[in-house]
């Protein structure tokens, strides 16, 4: 009888997030098992829940990995004015979401980690990115209270959030029988915002 295929956690760990990428170029999660999985990489079932603890830990995983590509997607932007360093970070986060669907989606679709390590890193990940809206916030208008500039932040990444996933969906409706363009969106999203923030200040 042949014996079992033993694997180091590390190698195991590569080659199960390898399969889940291959997946998740093509098909959504919810069609990934953990039996499958199992399977691609050549272990039982068992073995990833010990190594993993639950497939929906295994997950959170492909979620880090997920977050560090939107990370990687995003950086580069740091030398323009703030005005077009904001429309080229929507702009990668719809380019990244386009590229990326089923990952991107993946994010959305699954609670991120609530504890340990797992938490720590894709809240430390997550914050960059509000981070940097902020500074560029702040750079634009110096004269923008620092609470402002996190809530000016978060509700303008809602809303560029929001026009990529209609995007995504195509559920942005048409106009004279043209599919409205996201960038398009984004563009005007941005304009009136800083628009607003140029004329209107306020130290909260």
């Amino acid at each position: 009888m042949a014996r079992p295929r033993q694997h180091a956690p590390e190698v195991l760990h590569g080659q199960v997030m390898a399969a889940c990428d291959a997946w998740l170029r093509d098909n959504p999660v919810h069609t990934l098992s953990l039996r499958s999985l199992a399977r691609e990489v050549g272990c039982a079932p068992s073995t990833l829940l010990k190594l993993y603890g639950s497939f929906g830990n295994l997950l959170q995983y492909v979620n880090v990995e997920t977050l560090g590509r939107l990370r990687a997607a995003m950086e580069g932007l740091e030398g323009a004015d703030p005005e077009p360093r904001l429309k080229a970070l929507a702009t990668a986060y719809w380019m990244f979401a386009q590229h990326e669907p089923y990952r991107w989606q993946m994010l959305f679709d699954y609670p991120l980690a609530q504890e340990g390590e797992l938490d720590q890193r894709q809240n430390d990940m997550i914050e960059g990115l509000f981070v940097r809206v902020e500074a560029s916030l702040t750079e634009y208008q110096p004269l923008m209270g620092e609470i402002e500039a996190r809530r000016m932040a978060r509700t303008l990444w809602g809303s560029v959030h929001g026009l990529v996933q209609l995007g995504l969906n195509e559920r942005l409706g048409v106009w004279q029988g043209q599919s409205l363009e996201v960038t398009e969106l984004l563009d005007q999203l941005l304009n009136t915002t800083l628009m607003g923030l140029k004329y209107g200040p306020r130290e909260s």
